[in-house]
């Protein structure tokens, strides 16, 4: 095969259909992968997808003997790409005929001897699953025994029980034969699930009690209990009170429209701490614990987080029943608790085998200020006996599926069978799935779980990439038919392996550091390395591990040999494990360029690696500003041989996460392109360098622009054209004769972003002009008057016209810009033309409104005022970004994320708006 040949994603993609589909598929519940066990950074699919396959169909260019014109490349490229764009459909995971069409032209392209794939940073799997999906032979490889075990539960596994049907008896009796795929595994899964919660509700279900309530008619009656809230309480260190103090965010139980249900929090007569539940909101939304401190309910005095850490750390700190949430006909029941009943649940202890695991780094955060510091402590010692019933109990459904298979199978397959090692590999894979149920019910059942009154809801502990503190939690019930029971865990579990490929070769993975090679070699690699610091994906499993290990250890004795997970080797620059922040920098450059160098070494010089990257943190200096993450990474590839050809900035980041504009989260990760590279390539100068960089930058920019891209991604997109360039070439060599390194080539970069930004609003009218002068110097701080009268004009413009144009006030010798708050709302039927008052009139709108503020405002301004609209919030942004001023720069980052969806709906405002009205006659 020519080495040569470009492949599709080193030309063009249909990035818009690609980017939708990863954002629908960020909706998709039942059924998805992610859905199998929490991971912290998963890719969609449909990303996966695109990248494995336009990585391996060459591009109409390469063939120039079959496309010798433009016109005959775009013809076939079109064609590839309406292949590609009903590839990435979440509801065609699984069809057949798009598959066929898909990997037809994988064999084409690769003279039927596709390549096998390597993923060195598995973790959730995402990139060797669809790899599997397109047909690939996929290995997988992580230091995470949890990534370890995910993977090995999408596409090792299945592919070993492929069309097996179902052993268990009910399937057995059952009219039912065929079970294509890995429906038979599935129908197990869920066969074997419900029989190990009937085993647990056996011996635990008493520790579960029904509650009792009065209905309206006065007859007592009993129902299932959905979760127990309850307070942990401090003693008031007002030395004439004294009395117990619950640390409670909130009384209101249900916000709901005509459901509304609080907490009375109230003393009795011997000064003994009470609740009772009432119908109605709270009589403030407050309750007694805020960012301050907490306040005592009896007294009113007041308790500093100091001697709160202090206090709960001493573990002088108890727990106390607030409420009762139950099923009910019509909804929802919440009742007082009793007294009784919260003593006999305060009298459980602990069992003696319940998993205990110092925690570290980033999963302890902030509850270990508060002493909750190894694993058994985020549990109630209720919560811990079901985990560890259920786990225990798993080796005893274990022998059962051996038993049911072996009956199951002929006299002939017996005899092949004896000793039991078939049935036992099967009944060991059930378990796998059966232990990934059991960690989903640790996600709902800890005493970090809280109740959603907006919603009537359990919030699961993992909300974030952290254990947030939860003063006021949520016990679930784990028998129930509401959320966090095992029911729902055991469903979303089976109905994802329903999902995953129906046919493909068995993919291997393995517990591997990504430094050290592992001996494959002509292969495609496409991976998610880790970035930087952001997730310390070690730490945080461990949370999951203590469970998993507890359940799995006897099967897989050489991935959880150890206590913890791996961290000593883990790829990131996480600062605590060293003791400096230089030793952590070093630690993550030395790893992640000993890892690209095995990517070389096991990459085919005709399939391109990719790489995705999501990164934002920066460093800045008096030169400029560049990513650390960006520098380590890019230097990396490039020092380990790489040439970069192209980058594609795709969505693969969850909207509406908890980290997000101003912290290192983007809202796409960029897919980095690269080849080895030419062993002879030459040298530049820095003039060449510069004047290709503008040459490249500017339309790339411009096509970004044109997609709406979202500000807080842009500069990070822009890295790769820039890039692109510098690594063309041995090096760069400076006027003083030396080499131009990655970091400076980066402020460079930067540089020509900011240029660029400045030359598309260096037309705007006067007015926005001076207005953005101001806010890049003071945002919305007071100028002296005689400042701006100077500044003015120089523009050829008045600070008297500003005020009429209402985009500034003015008075007592001070000029200051308007906050959004000051101006007026965009209207209809006037002229609009200062830029700068139509950004901030939109981004008003988008505050007040959403969405639909966004689009009411677009409607009201031309096509071109739009356009202008969207350059400014660009170059606001920046600016914004670059001052930290957090809440800004997302304001300006919407208007444009929303941008191409809001601008349709203008035009359809404007078509409604423009229809004559229709008169009824009588």
């Amino acid at each position: 095969m020519e080495n040569n040949r470009k492949k599709l994603i080193e030309v063009a993609l249909p990035l818009d259909d690609i980017n939708a589909a990863c954002s629908r598929e960020k909706s998709i519940r039942h059924g998805h992968p992610s859905t199998l066990h929490l991971w912290w950074a998963r890719r969609p699919l449909a990303a996966a997808r695109a990248v494995i396959w336009a990585s391996l169909v060459d591009d109409p260019s390469s063939h120039p003997e079959e496309f010798p014109t433009e016109a005959d490349q775009n013809k076939e490229r079109e064609r590839l790409f309406s292949i590609l764009k009903e590839l990435v459909i979440w509801e065609n995971s699984n069809n057949e005929e798009v598959l066929n069409k898909a990997k037809a032209e994988i064999l084409k392209s690769t003279n039927n001897n596709p390549p096998a794939l390597l993923d060195p940073f598995m973790g959730g799997g995402a990139i060797p699953l669809e790899a599997q999906r397109l047909g690939l032979k996929a290995y997988g490889a992580d230091l995470n025994p949890v990534a370890v075990m995910i993977n090995k539960a999408m596409y090792e596994i299945p592919p070993r029980f492929h069309n097996q049907p179902p052993v268990n008896p009910e399937a057995k009796n059952s009219t039912n034969n065929k079970y294509p795929g890995t429906l038979g595994l599935a129908s197990d899964v869920e066969y074997y699930g419900n029989m190990l919660k009937e085993m647990a509700v056996k011996k635990i279900g008493h520790l579960y009690p029904k509650a009792k309530y009065v209905d309206g008619y006065g007859q007592e009656k009993e129902t299932t209990v959905i979760a127990w809230i309850w307070a942990r309480t401090v003693k008031c260190p007002n030395p004439a009170c004294g009395a117990e103090v619950p640390l409670v965010h909130s009384f209101d139980l249900s916000k709901k429209k005509g459901h509304e249900f609080h907490i009375e929090v109230f003393y009795d007569d011997v000064n003994n701490l009470c609740f009772a539940v009432h119908s109605g909101l709270a009589k403030s939304s407050e309750g007694t614990i805020s960012r301050n401190g907490a306040v005592c309910p009896h007294c009113g005095a007041f308790i500093d987080y100091p001697s709160l850490r202090e206090t709960m750390k001493s573990h002088h700190f108890d727990n106390r029943l607030m409420a009762i949430v139950a099923e009910g006909n019509d909804g929802r029941i919440y009742l007082s608790p009793s007294k009784d009943l919260e003593n006999i649940f305060l009298k459980i202890e602990s069992p003696d085998d319940v998993p205990q695991l110092k925690l570290t780094g980033k999963a302890i955060g902030n509850i270990g200020l508060y002493g909750f510091d190894t694993t058994e402590k985020l549990f109630t010692n209720r919560q811990q006996i079901m985990l560890t019933t259920l786990s225990d109990l798993l080796s005893d459904v274990r022998k059962q599926i051996v038993q049911d298979s072996y009956l199951k199978l002929p006299d002939d397959a017996r005899a092949l069978l004896e000793g039991g090692n078939g049935t036992v590999a099967y009944a060991e894979a059930i378990s796998v799935y059966l232990s990934f149920v059991i960690d989903k019910m640790t996600d709902y059942h800890s005493s970090f779980c809280s109740w959603v009154s907006a919603r009537d809801t359990m919030r699961n502990v993992f909300g974030r990439q952290a254990i947030p503190m939860v003063w006021d939690y949520a016990e679930a019930n784990p028998f129930c038919n509401s959320s966090g029971c095992f029911d729902n865990m055991l469903e979303w579990v089976y109905k994802v392996i329903q999902y995953l490929p129906q046919k493909g070769i068995a993919g291997e993975t393995v517990q591997w550091d990504a430094s050290q090679d592992n001996g494959l070699r002509d292969i495609m690699v496409s991976t998610d390395p880790p970035y930087y610091d952001n997730i310390c994906y070690a730490d945080l499993s461990d949370f999951f591990y203590v469970w998993m290990r507890n359940s799995l250890k006897d099967i897989y004795p050489q991935i959880f040999g150890t206590i913890s997970t791996p961290k000593e080797t883990e790829l990131i620059a996480s600062t605590y494990r060293f003791k400096k922040k230089s030793e952590a920098k070093e630690f993550f450059e030395d790893g992640m360029l000993a890892t690209c160098k095995n990517l070389f070494k096991y990459s085919r010089e005709d399939i391109p690696v990719t790489i995705y990257y999501a990164f934002k943190q920066s460093d800045a200096d008096e030169s400029g500003t560049v990513s650390t993450g960006w520098e380590t990474m890019l230097s990396a590839i490039i020092d380990a041989g790489f040439a970069i050809t192209g980058t594609w900035p795709m969505s693969t980041e969850r909207e509406g996460r908890s980290i997000s504009v101003g912290t290192n989260a983007l809202a796409s990760s960029i897919v980095i392109v690269c080849r080895k590279s030419n062993e002879t390539k030459p040298s530049t100068t820095l003039r060449n360098f510069l004047d290709e960089l503008k040459a490249e930058m500017v339309p790339a920019l411009k096509k970004l622009q044109a997609s709406n891209i979202a500000p807080v991604d842009l500069a990070q997109s822009a890295i790769g054209p820039g890039i692109a360039v510098y690594s063309k070439y041995a090096s760069v060599i400076q006027a003083d004769g030396t080499a131009l390194s990655v970091r400076d080539a980066l402020k460079l970069i930067n540089r020509e972003l900011d240029s660029h930004l400045n030359e598309i609003n260096s037309g705007i009218d006067a007015a926005s002009s001076l207005c953005l002068t101001m806010y890049m110097q003071k945002g919305f701080n007071p100028w002296k008057y005689g400042e701006i009268e100077t500044l003015a004009t120089a523009k050829n413009i008045s600070v008297e016209s500003l005020d009429k144009l209402g985009v500034v006030k003015s008075g007592k010798g001070i000029v200051e810009l308007k906050t959004r708050e000051e101006i007026p709302e965009i209207t209809f039927g006037v002229d609009h033309p200062v830029s700068w008052l139509n950004t901030q009139q939109c981004v008003k709108a988008y505050e007040e409104k959403g969405d639909a503020g966004i689009s009411k405002a677009f409607s009201l301004l031309k096509d071109n005022e739009i356009s202008d609209v969207k350059s400014l919030c660009y170059q606001l942004y920046s600016i914004a970004d670059k001052k930290g001023w957090t809440n800004e720069a997302y304001a300006y980052n919407s208007v444009i994320s929303c941008g191409e969806s809001a601008y349709a709906e203008a035009q359809n405002i404007k078509k409604d708006a423009a229809k004559p009205v229709q008169l009824e006659l009588f």
